[in-house]
């Protein structure tokens, strides 16, 4: 079976969120299952120079754009055993990020043309599959059931990253950049509002819907997570499937991980204290190995919870803990964690930058991992933090209500703590729950061994989206 990954962003080339782990890591599961994944994605401005002497060009050709054609290069790079393939065209994508600007309606038609076209030009690889991800390839099924028709045997599923990222532009696109007639202007096809959406042309066109848990597929048919979509989504529920994502193993492995500062396995937890106090060190926070340290990775926005933290931090930090935060985002955010850091200099650290590495050292030296969200439809963090020993405290949404169970004390098992209202004292309360059992050091090591023991990597979702593929055959 060929199956062609189509993405916006993947590791190690450039990545903007979860979707750039997940299309590197998941066609590399599927490759060791005798499938051939390969990937394609634009070749941004921004990858780096080694990757882009070592490419090799297979075609130059024309891609349609509304009434215009474009030039676009074909270039091929082979990274751990996958294929990659490059869209060119430096007026769209030599820039300093990926998306994030005012023509991006413009830029992803003719990604998502191009990709269609560059088809015809993969040596020996005719796809059965196109794996679409996201708003940015929302275009493709449409694009492909009205001008592609010769590739009629070629299946298309759209898988849903987030569904609150939709791809919304002016209904003029249809016809300036896809050659699609006002046909398509109706509720059925791409309208949305008054726009028309990317995001729609995946739900409306693609043979099946996938997102990445089985919360999340249920939430988004629902008024309050479904962001205007859940009647449509309610329309396909029976093409429609919640698959939860994985972490490569390979990647990240404490045993082996060379960013961090000390290796260590769930035969050998100790190991985690010496990361702790030499992160502590490195933050300039007291050297303490008994204080509980919590770390927030995250991007500083609402969704991930951050209003509910900010409601009771100071109350929280009345607690002998230790508050380890990395991110960047709203400007409201960034400013509550420097103040409260320069309140609280033994208490709080405020990293307010994306640091992959120094990300993998709080994974690794923590002993709790807070992750309050208002929705999440996998989550990456928690699944991270499961990996490296620390124990996760989130809310139960998406992704983070299928893999973090609730610690019970009457049957002495559970991966983490969870609360499920969304409020700040549930928060406080569970963190402070959370806190309470950490001195408890038998269940607590018992709870970090079992954790790190889980099986989170691809191998069981790579299996389902293998069987999801054959259903299509």
């Amino acid at each position: 079976m060929k199956v062609l990954f189509i993405a916006a962003e993947s590791h190690p080339f450039i990545k903007v969120g979860g979707l750039g782990d997940v299309s590197y890591a998941l066609p590399k599961a599927l490759r060791k299952n005798g499938i051939d994944a390969r990937v394609i994605l634009p070749k941004y401005g921004k990858i780096a120079e080694q990757f882009k002497e070592n490419m090799i060009s297979l075609a130059e050709f024309q891609v349609p754009v509304g009434w215009r054609n474009q030039y676009c290069g074909l270039q091929y790079l082979e990274y751990d055993g996958i294929p990659f393939y490059f869209i060119d065209n430096e007026y769209y994508f030599n820039r300093e990020s990926a998306y994030g600007y005012y023509d991006d309606g413009e830029r992803f038609a003719f990604f998502d043309r191009a990709v269609l076209e560059a088809i015809n030009y993969m040596e020996d690889f005719i796809p059965d599959v196109l794996h679409c991800n996201d708003w940015h390839t929302g275009m493709v099924p449409p694009l492909l059931k009205q001008h592609y028709r010769h590739f009629s045997d070629i299946k298309t599923i759209f898988t849903v990253h987030n569904l609150q990222y939709q791809g919304l532009f002016a209904k003029e696109i249809l016809g300036e950049l896809l050659g699609l007639d006002d046909s398509y202007f109706n509720e059925a096809a791409l309208k949305h509002y008054d726009g028309v959406s990317f995001m729609k042309g995946g739900l409306n066109f693609a043979d099946k819907i996938s997102t990445v848990s089985s919360s999340y597929a249920e939430e988004i048919k629902t008024p309050y997570y479904g962001e205007g979509l859940e009647g449509l989504l309610n329309y396909r529920k029976e093409d429609l499937c919640g698959i939860v994502n994985g972490v490569d193993f390979e990647l990240f492995n404490p045993a082996t991980d060379k960013d961090i500062y000390h290796n260590f396995d769930f035969n050998s937890i100790d190991g985690k204290s010496v990361n702790k106090i030499e992160l502590q060190n490195y933050l300039k926070l007291p050297v303490c190995s008994d204080v509980p340290m919590i770390g927030l990775v995250t991007r500083l926005v609402k969704q991930k919870g951050l209003n509910l933290v900010a409601t009771v931090l100071e109350e929280l930090l009345q607690q002998e803990i230790q508050l380890v935060v990395v991110g960047t985002g709203d400007l409201e955010y960034e400013n509550m964690f420097r103040y409260f850091a320069f309140k609280y200099p033994d208490k709080v650290s405020a990293n307010m930058l994306f640091d992959n590495d120094l990300a993998k050292k709080v994974y690794a030296s923590c002993d709790m991992f807070l992750m309050p969200s208002l929705f999440e439809p996998c989550g990456i963090g928690q699944l991270l933090a499961l990996r490296y020993g620390t124990i996760p405290i989130v809310r139960e949404t998406g992704g983070l209500k299928d893999t973090v169970k609730s610690y019970n004390e009457i049957e002495d098992n559970g991966n983490g703590f969870t609360f499920g209202n969304y409020n700040a004292h549930d928060m406080l309360y569970t963190i402070r729950r959370a806190i309470y059992y950490y001195y408890d050091k038998t269940v607590w090591t018992n709870m970090v061994i079992n954790a790190m023991k889980e099986d989170n990597s691809w191998a069981k979702s790579a299996k389902s989206y293998e069987n999801l593929y054959k259903s299509l055959m």
